[in-house]
């Protein structure tokens, strides 16, 4: 399976149902991280990588070849962190930029798109990348 091809599956889900286990194991296999909003305050991983980052009115996530980068500093500004970040791949959540969509998200990492839908609404704007690709 390939991200445009699991993009095409996703899209049109509704929020709370966006993945199934069994996409999400596909996914997995396949070196596919599927990205997407939750509430108001977090960008979900699943797939590849299984995780959420807080981003309360948007907010980033950093990777490097080997996936997520985690602060693992008390500090929210602790500066081996942000060195760690001047060279990693990056996603921007973008919170309510045009008021039509909740979320969508800004990044150089290829990527396919899909919709989440909530209330006949779209509610998020994902995305699907291969983990591969952070190694390039």
């Amino acid at each position: 399976m390939t991200k445009e091809e699991l993009a095409v599956i996703l899209d049109g889900r509704k929020y709370g149902d966006e993945i199934s286990k069994e996409e999400a194991k596909s996914a997995k296999e396949n070196g596919l991280v599927v990205v997407f909003g939750s509430s108001d305050d977090l960008m979900e991983f699943d797939g590849a990588i299984y995780d959420e980052v807080g981003c309360y009115n948007g907010g980033f996530s950093y990777f490097d070849e080997n996936g997520l980068i985690e602060n693992e500093c008390d500090n929210e500004y602790c500066p081996h962190f942000e060195k760690i970040k001047e060279n990693a791949k990056k996603i921007e959540a973008v919170w309510c930029e045009d008021n039509a969509v909740s979320w969508k998200y800004k990044t150089d990492i290829p990527h396919s798109t899909f919709k989440i839908m909530e209330d006949g609404q779209i509610y998020c704007i994902g995305i699907v990348f291969n983990i591969n690709d952070l190694k390039k």
